[in-house]
This record gives C-alpha cells, sequence and structure tokens, in this order.
C-alpha cells in the first residue's frame, strides 16, 4: 500500500526550518490548540514541558519564599523581643537594627537580581518550549 506523501515545501518541519520531507526524523509534536487554532490550555498544562517549567519555579521560588519571609520575620521579631541587642551599637550612630534593617533592602535587591538571572537561564528557554506547543510566537512574527 502507498502513501501520498505531501511536497516537501508543505511539509511543518521544513516551514520550520528543519529538513522536512523524507527523513528519519522524528514527526513533530502535534499542536496544541483546538478547532478555532486557540491554544487549548488544558491540554498544554498537561503536557510535559508545562511541568517541567512549573516544576523550575517551584526550586527557586519556593526556598526563596521561605528564607526571605524567615529572615524578615526574623528582623520583625528581633525589633520587638530584643529591643536591647537591636539597640546595640556598631559604628558610631549606626546599631544592630539599623543594619539589619539596611540589609533587608540589600537582600531584596539580591533576591530579585538572582530571581531575574535564573529566568532568564532556566525559565525563559522552558516557557518557549511551552509556546512552541501552540506555534504561538510564529503566528506573532
Amino acid at each position: 500500500m502507498t502513501k501520498a506523501l505531501p511536497p516537501p515545501t508543505d511539509s511543518r518541519r521544513a516551514r520550520a526550518g528543519g529538513r522536512g520531507f523524507a527523513t528519519f526524523d522524528d514527526p513533530a509534536d502535534a499542536l496544541l490548540t483546538d478547532a478555532q487554532g486557540n491554544p487549548d490550555f488544558a491540554a498544554i498544562q498537561r503536557s510535559d514541558d508545562f511541568r517541567e517549567l512549573r516544576k523550575r519555579i517551584a526550586i527557586f521560588v519556593l526556598p526563596a519564599t521561605t528564607a526571605f519571609l524567615a529572615w524578615y520575620l526574623g528582623y520583625v521579631a528581633l525589633s520587638a523581643y530584643a529591643p536591647e541587642f537591636m539597640a546595640t551599637p556598631v559604628l558610631g550612630v549606626l546599631n544592630t537594627g539599623l543594619l539589619l534593617g539596611l540589609l533587608q533592602f540589600a537582600s531584596t535587591i539580591a533576591l530579585t537580581l538572582g530571581y531575574a538571572r535564573y529566568a532568564r537561564r532556566r525559565l525563559d528557554p522552558q516557557v518557549t518550549a511551552v509556546r512552541a506547543l501552540t506555534a504561538e510566537d510564529e503566528e506573532r512574527g
């Protein structure tokens, strides 16, 4: 039995820049869109790429949030329950409370920069993979 094969210019892989016609490449994954061509969000949510994205987000966000909240609540608890410790002079008029308060700003900036770097290196490529499931970027470009 013979199959009717599409010409090389009609294959999805050829349009996407792949080798296309008559290759031994794995077939391209089906796009996760509904009948109208809109993204099928339920199918995307079940996809392995989306699960990997959620995992990568949790790997950074959960520990960072836990550590920052512990650091902030520790500062608040020290301010409320150890005022004599927080009033300990460190350098001139700078006391422990002021120093820890300034370190709150520094840790917020460090956390923001760390997340931006993590997102750029680990999340953005995965977001691109999830978007490719619907070919949404190809339509915009």
